[in-house]
Order: structure tokens, then sequence, then C-alpha cells
């Protein structure tokens, strides 16, 4: 049995992983979803969030040995938590998610990809400092092939997203080196292309990647499947 904390991606919350807890827990493990400062019931000004906030957030959830699960830019939190402590994590799961490399933001990152899908997806607090998700991306990208009902229930708690977690790099010394890491590949993800998931996980070895069939939040359209694979990753850590 493990114990996985996991962790959203941008403009999301614990909410997103509703349907997977419950798999999760029905293969004999425990999970706990978690909300990064100012997402979900988190309340953190937008104007005090950092990536080492969230760090601090999820080394705070730990109280034994750990597989952290960051959804898209969930992968630089995690990464960002394991090179902080890697004392309690048993574990780096990438599900279609930024890998943080030297000197480089997730912004950074997100520009050096092979296609643009995100270009205009996004609409800009009037202070420039968060941002979210347009309805028409959101339908056509990230739920396009998620049950009915799911964009409904998805704004009504769906957040801003602090743009300075993503313009600067992660603190990378090695620390997380030390912990196994996976990818969960979504190969029809349309928000961010298998190409550039692949790109990003150039590092990872043959046995440290999972290929799932779905889009950008398969949470939702694949709770059963990607538990599955989880429970894989598990038994092998």
């Amino acid at each position: 049995m493990a114990h996985f904390l996991l962790v959203h991606g941008s403009n999301h919350g614990a909410w997103c992983w509703r349907d997977v807890v419950p798999e999760l827990e029905a293969r004999g493990h425990t999970a706990t979803a978690l909300d990064l400062p100012s997402h979900g019931a988190d309340k953190t000004p937008i104007a005090e969030v950092t990536l080492d906030a969230y760090a601090d957030k999820i080394l705070a959830a730990l109280d034994g040995p750990t597989i952290l699960v960051g959804h898209s830019a969930g992968g630089y939190a995690i990464t960002q938590a394991a090179e902080r402590d890697p004392t309690n994590v048993a574990g780096l799961v990438f599900l279609t998610a930024y890998v943080p490399q030297p000197g480089k933001s997730l912004v950074d990152m997100l520009g050096e990809a092979p296609e643009q899908p995100m270009k205009g997806a996004f609409d800009m607090a009037p202070d420039k400092k968060s941002f979210r998700f347009k309805p028409e991306f959101l339908t056509r990208a990230l739920y396009g092939d998620c049950p009915e009902g799911t964009y409904d229930y998805a704004m009504a708690h769906i957040g801003w997203q602090p743009l300075s977690t993503q313009t600067v790099p992660a603190t990378l010394t090695g620390a997380s080196d030390t912990v196994p890491r996976r990818y969960i590949f979504c190969t029809e993800d349309r928000a961010i292309p298998l190409a550039h998931q692949k790109q990003m996980a150039a590092g990872f070895s043959a046995d440290e990647t999972f290929d799932l069939a779905t889009g950008h939040s398969p949470f939702f359209s694949a709770p059963g499947p990607l538990a599955d694979i989880l429970d894989r990753i598990a038994n092998a850590t």
C-alpha cells in the first residue's frame, strides 16, 4: 500500500481529483488531494504566492513516505518540494506535466514547445499578476474527452492562476535526483501535445514512462485507468 499526494495544475484545485481518490482507495492505497496556495479553499492572496509557497504547502502535508503526483504545471510544484526536502518523498509522478530544467521557468519551457496550442488560451487579470483559461479553450483542449457535466463542474470551481509561480525557475540542487520518478504521457493531449511531453521527459528511461490514451484531464476522463497506472508505479517504487 502506498500513500499519494495529488497536486493540481494551473487554475485547478484539489477538486479536480475527486474521482481518482476513491479509485486509488479501491486498489488498497490512500490518497490526499490538496489545494495549493490561492487555489480552491486556500485563500492566500495571489500577491503572496510563490513557487516556494507551493513547495511549503506540499511539504507540510507529508508525514511519511508519499508519492507526489503533479499534473501539468504541478510538475514544478512537486519538484520544488522534493528539492527542498526529499525525506518523505517516495516518488515523483509527472502526469502530462512540466519537468523543470535548470534556469528555465515554466513560461520559458512553454515557449520552447514544438507546438503552441495554448497561444491565446488565457485571459490576463487587469493587474497582470494572474490569469485564467478562456472558456473555449477549456471545452476544446482541457475537457474535450471528459464526461458530460465536467465543464459545468469545473467552471464552478476553477480560479485564477498566480503568474509568479510560472515565471521563475525551480531551484534545482540535485536533491530530487535521489527520488524515483515516472512520467505518464497523455497521448491525446491537446494542451500539452505528446511531442512536448516527450521533449520534457527526454531523460526518463523506457521503464519510467507510461502511456494513457486521454486528453489533458485524465482525472475526469479516465480516473480508473489512471489509478491502474499509479497502482503499478506504487508496486514498483
